[in-house]
């Protein structure tokens, strides 16, 4: 047990040395890795003790590798590789031939995640699925660190050996528990915190919710909110047609909309042939939502003929 716990962490000591390596910054990688910078020190000088050779020359302005640092980074990163492939297939439970873990923010789940399982489920049959829930940063730090393979997020975060692509456009729609609100005067304003972007976009078009008294970053959760009181705030377009069609939500007409895209992050050493086919399954479960969404953006503009009518 004990080489087996000094194994595991002379890998956390090679992440750390190729994110010091790839960000030439001590202060950079403990940022990437989630940990404090006295942190990454500490790693850095454990694996040079152990090799017996300086890795890095530090300086103010950050740290650059030592010709025996350049030697050591190709072994680093062919031991690192060897260790995820090792990791991924000891943990292949019995009846499947491959596994795949995939991470997501609570809100992509419900429309986008459970279908994508649902289409590989059937693609794959031998594929082992194990799903993750988090915020960015966390589906970002288990990406990094191999945890999950993929991650569907609303603001993904760039890192090397990540590859961001989009997943689904989609629209911000100002929705109420009540009819006839207005985006002018709407009563029980509920700022839903759905990034930088939408913060800066609402505050341009919407300075006077700006301040609202409340506010809350639960994403689609914060429908439940609305929906039991007198209140409305911003939800995705792709999550609110049944609950207009059930008239628990009603259509804020005259209130600008947000575009608020997904994104899907793979790790770079995916298998090709997994990567290929869940690439495709998703890209059809995405069209699929895309016609669904089409749909209720014409139910949204009759709804929204028929208020200011």
């Amino acid at each position: 047990m004990r080489v087996t716990h000094r194994w595991v962490m002379d890998i956390t000591l090679i992440k750390t040395f190729v994110e010091v390596a790839n960000t030439g910054s001590f202060v950079a990688a403990c940022d990437r890795l989630f940990v404090t910078q006295s942190a990454v020190s500490l790693r850095i000088q454990r694996l040079e003790d152990a090799l017996g050779q300086a890795l890095f020359i530090r300086s103010k302005a950050g740290a650059i590798l030592t010709p025996a640092g350049e030697q050591f980074e190709r072994y680093a990163l062919s031991l690192l590789k060897l260790w995820e492939e090792a990791r991924q297939q000891i943990g292949i439970p019995d009846g499947y031939t491959k596994a795949l873990t995939i991470g997501a923010q609570h809100s992509l789940w419900p429309r986008l995640g459970f279908r994508w399982i649902d289409a590989l489920r059937t693609a794959l049959p031998d594929l082992s699925i194990r799903a993750e829930v988090g915020m960015t940063d966390r589906i970002t730090r288990y990406l990094v660190e191999g945890v999950v393979q993929v991650g569907l997020v609303y603001t993904p975060q760039l890192r090397p050996g990540l590859i961001v692509e989009k997943a689904l456009d989609d629209e911000l729609i100002l929705v109420a528990s009540y009819p006839g609100a207005s985006a002018e005067t709407p009563e029980g304003y509920v700022f839903i915190d759905w990034g930088p972007e939408f913060t800066h976009a609402h505050g341009i078009a919407l300075p006077h919710l700006t301040n609202s008294g409340l506010t809350m970053s639960l994403g689609a959760l914060a429908a439940d909110y609305i929906m039991h009181r007198k209140g409305c705030g911003y939800l995705p377009a792709r999550a609110v047609k049944r609950r207009l069609d059930a008239g628990l939500l009603h259509i804020v007409a005259d209130a600008p909309r947000f575009p608020y895209p997904s994104w899907v992050v793979w790790r770079d050493d995916l298998d090709e042939n997994l990567l290929s086919v869940a690439r495709a399954a998703l890209r059809d479960v995405a069209q699929g939502i895309v016609t669904e969404q089409l749909s209720a953006v014409s139910h949204l503009e009759r709804m929204e003929l028929y208020e200011t009518g």
